[in-house]
């Protein structure tokens, strides 16, 4: 398949609000969790450590499944895979209103809602990036906003069908709100050229093909001359009886030397299909060693190293607010005429504008993407610190803008992955990255909930929570101070692409 140049406009634009749209029906639900938390803990009588595994897979899977899910947006088209993952949200979503237990959540609403948003997230990505260019970062920016407005929509819209239909009710409308993302898949045209000729096979692909047609001579050459051999002499017997024992002799002559060039032709082939099949398996081995080596020289960049813990303790720490906050505000005796909005709505629009604002400061040069990324982190471990101290919906309101808004720093992740290991290693390490961050988001809100199944409190879970994420904070900002740099050359030299303070505040 031929690309054509990015066209950076036109159908991009279509796809740019069908991908703002998928990720808003698919994340909707998922990041909106927290309603259906509550009506879980109630349905079901299980503690808050088991039933916030519901809500922490759904987050997580789609981020550790990663590198399948580019996989099969490679191996498909996006197209295919928006239309098939889909099914996948829609279906799970209805199945988990029919849940007798908290173990088929898991399955319906945690792995197959959460499998099928990673691969559509994956499929939306892939395909805005195919026809941006120069507009890439704003169109990425544009359709990221759909889970945020998502999260603020599906908050409110998922509460009100739960007083009017029910928790069982509210799921299937919800799933069947999410059918519309087959339409939005539908249009997600492939950028390819209809009028430049497909591309020859490589040898690698002619191979099976080769290997395909001698496997069936291989098979029917002695059914084929039998069945020559005996149209031939049913042919001459009818003509001429004499001839036809002298020419069934020179027949068979002949068949046999077509049997053994056939043979000889098959077995050359095999010998060359078996030495090519024991190159491509060193070849591929070498690949494999070749990826863990560069793993290996990534992870003795002491700044990505310090990125892989924050990243992973920001989101043990970080993402449980979105899913119990309603249930803390719950638990402090907050009636329920004191809501004005709910705390994750705040918490869904709120990480709208952080994503905006600070993907717009990012773009200064005077900002240093590291520092400003390092500043969120410890800021948002200073409001998990004042949760406990909040006792009405206002401190809590507050708590959820602030908490929202720093959130937004995933729009700046990427830039800062990328002056962290430079933009030539930067597939390899964010996809590291994103599975640790997947890993973050499965373990954070269990092990909230069990604090409080320990405790009986939210108090010490979110001490704990602040705690992660202060110390993946602190631990990224002393690795990136250029006092820490001074002194480690003077130990030895920086090993190739290691970042520095130097780099990073003219980026």
């Amino acid at each position: 398949m031929v690309f054509r140049k990015p066209p950076d406009g036109g159908w991009g634009w279509v796809i740019v609000v069908v991908s703002f749209f998928t990720q808003f029906l698919c994340y909707g639900s998922p990041l909106a969790v927290g309603v259906l938390y509550l009506e879980w803990l109630d349905a079901f009588g299980e503690g808050k450590g088991k039933t916030a595994w519901v809500g922490s897979l759904a987050n997580g899977i789609g981020l550790l499944a990663s590198p399948v899910c580019s996989i099969c947006v490679s191996s498909f088209g996006a197209r295919p895979v928006a239309i098939f993952s889909g099914f996948m949200v829609a279906g799970g979503l209805m199945m988990s209103s029919f849940a007798p237990n908290i173990y088929f959540l898991y399955v319906s609403y945690g792995i197959v809602v959460g499998l099928g948003c990673g691969l559509l997230y994956t499929a939306t990505v892939t395909i805005t990036c195919q026809y941006f260019d120069k507009r890439r970062g704003l169109a990425l920016g544009l359709i990221s906003t759909g889970s945020s407005v998502g999260l603020f929509i599906y908050a409110a819209l998922q509460r009100e069908l739960i007083e009017l239909y029910g928790l069982d009710g509210c799921l299937l409308i919800v799933g069947a709100l999410s059918l519309n993302i087959l339409a939005c898949g539908s249009l997600m045209r492939p950028l390819e050229s209809s009028s430049s000729p497909p591309p020859e096979k490589t040898f690698v692909d002619k191979v099976p093909d080769q290997y395909f047609v001698y496997h069936e001579k291989e098979k029917t050459v002695e059914e084929n001359i039998s069945i020559l051999e005996k149209g031939y002499i049913d042919e001459k017997c009818v003509n001429s009886v004499p001839d036809c024992k002298q020419d069934n002799i020179l027949n068979k002559n002949t068949l046999s030397s077509i049997n053994v060039n056939e043979k000889d032709t098959y077995k050359k082939k095999v010998v060359e299909q078996t030495n090519f099949c024991k190159q491509l398996a060193k070849r591929k081995w070498q690949l494999y060693l070749t990826y863990w080596k560069e793993t290996m020289v990534l992870f003795k960049n002491k700044v990505f190293s310090a990125l892989f813990v924050a990243i992973l303790l920001f989101d043990i720490g970080g993402f449980p607010p979105s899913l119990l906050m309603e249930d803390v505000a719950r638990s402090a005796n907050i009636s329920e005429d004191d809501y004005y909005m709910p705390l994750i709505s705040i918490i869904g629009i709120m990480t709208t504008v952080g994503k905006l604002i600070l993907g717009i400061l990012a773009d200064f040069k005077w900002v240093n993407t590291l520092y400003l990324y390092v500043t969120t982190l410890l800021m948002t471990g200073v409001a998990l610190f004042a949760i406990p101290f909040a006792k009405s919906y206002l401190t809590l309101a507050m708590l959820s803008g602030i908490l929202g808004f720093l959130t937004g720093n995933w729009s700046i992740f990427p830039y800062v992955t990328t002056k962290t290991v430079g933009i030539e290693k930067l597939t390899h390490a964010y996809g590291i990255l994103m599975f640790f961050a997947g890993l973050g988001n499965s373990l954070g809100p269990p092990i909230v909930g069990w604090f409080y199944d320990w405790t009986q409190e939210y108090d010490t879970a979110f001490y704990f929570s602040g705690f992660c994420v202060l110390l993946g904070g602190f631990l990224l900002l002393l690795a990136a101070l250029p006092c820490w740099n001074a002194c480690t050359n003077q130990s030895s030299k920086l090993p190739p692409n290691t970042y520095s303070y130097k780099v990073a505040s003219n980026a």
